[in-house]
């Protein structure tokens, strides 16, 4: 290659601090250590932390998977955040404000801010990443999104993931300096291949919407239907997404890529994701309180249903599996009632310029629940 072709590169970030030791946030630690960054990771539980600096190993989220060096966990957010040129929060998004509270004191003005968690905050309805600005403003924010489990990643399987913050105008001029294109390449290494997107707002919408599809999809999916259903749901799921991020902001195309499509076809393909697997057995018969074997389990697009329908009742965009979805986990619905009410909804066109709402021909049909197969 000669040297006029050679694109210009981005300085990767030294020092990284990940706040939130899940095993999301280890395997974002590890991707990081694996790509040579000095990375301090934050554990709520300063027990956790001592156990892993010991051990080498989380052995509470990622048990077996030996942690590379240059990982320092700590209990103490200051000292996690002491000397970090960029920010990954990590942690469940109902505790992001409190999070933002505890780094406020800690964090120097204009470190990049990247948040590796998903949703819409209930009450308020606003991304994440305006609740981050809006607690700590004078941040670049931006998200780290895409088709990733914890364990997969941290073993270094190839893995493709969007990395977005809005772009400034200076960024523009020099996109290879932009917070997006130095968190892209600091993260860059192994089988961990990153994108970057100046999509925030796409790519924030896809994350938190595939969390209430895939919990439709895993309630279909345990209730004995296959693989029709769940790619009626995907596909209709994906335009769900379309509408809510186009009326905020973003780009449909955007959640066509890794954060909205791929990251909805992980998560509805495995009992892996704790969204699926929740779906799944409440579509098997099992009450709420009785799933995860009785265990207090977060499941984020449970959390999320409330805040995405609020959301999108609000600026008037119809989200009719996300509200049956709601309406199931949160307002009593039967699930069978709920399910073939939404299959015999209105017929629509797909195309959105072909203006047709036709009467459905059989307003009372069900669906075929607890019929063998």
């Amino acid at each position: 290659m000669k040297d006029s072709d050679r694109q210009p590169s981005s300085e990767p970030f030294s020092r990284v601090a990940v706040i939130g030791a899940g095993s999301w946030g280890t395997a974002l630690a590890t991707v990081l250590a694996r790509s040579g960054r000095d990375v301090s990771l934050w554990s709520r539980r300063a027990e956790l932390a001592e156990a892993i600096n010991l051990r080498g190993e989380n052995h509470d989220y990622l048990p077996d998977i030996d942690l590379p060096p240059g990982i320092r966990a700590t209990g103490v957010i200051g000292d996690a955040l002491a000397g970090a040129e960029a920010v990954l929060i990590v942690t469940p998004s109902s505790t992001l404000r409190d999070i933002c509270t505890a780094m406020a004191p800690h964090i120097p003005p204009g470190i990049p801010i990247a948040l590796a968690c998903k949703g819409i905050e209930r009450g308020t309805g606003l991304l994440l990443s305006e609740v981050v600005s809006e607690m700590l403003p004078g941040h670049p924010v931006g998200a780290v999104s895409g088709p990733t489990f914890a364990r997969e990643t941290a073993l270094d399987h190839p893995t493709a993931a969007t990395v977005a913050f809005p772009f400034s105008y200076a960024d523009r001029l020099d996109p290879h300096a932009s917070p997006a294109a130095r968190l892209a390449v600091s993260l860059s290494g192994g089988g961990f291949r990153p994108y970057v997107s100046d999509d925030l707002v796409g790519v924030e919408v896809g994350g938190a919407v595939k969390n209430v599809i895939a919990i439709a999809c895993g309630m279909m999916s345990g209730a004995g239907f296959a693989e029709n259903t769940r790619a009626a749901l995907i596909t209709r799921g994906i335009d769900e997404m379309k509408q809510l991020a186009e009326a905020l902001g973003g780009r449909r195309e955007t959640v066509t890529g890794l954060a909205g499509a791929g990251d909805l076809t992980l998560t509805c393909s495995s009992t892996t994701s704790r969204n699926m697997s929740l779906g799944t057995q409440l579509g098997q018969g099992i009450a709420r309180p009785d799933c995860f074997d009785g265990k207090p389990v977060v499941v984020e697009g449970e959390v999320n249903a409330v805040s995405v329908i609020d959301l999108a009742r609000r600026i008037g965009v119809p989200m009719p599996i996300c509200e049956t979805v709601n309406a199931v986990l949160h307002e009593g619905a039967d699930l069978e009632d709920s399910f073939s009410a939404l299959w015999r909804r209105p017929i629509e066109a797909e195309p959105r310029a072909l203006d047709i709402l036709l009467d459905h021909p059989s307003p009372s049909a069900r669906l075929d629940f607890g019929v063998p197969r």
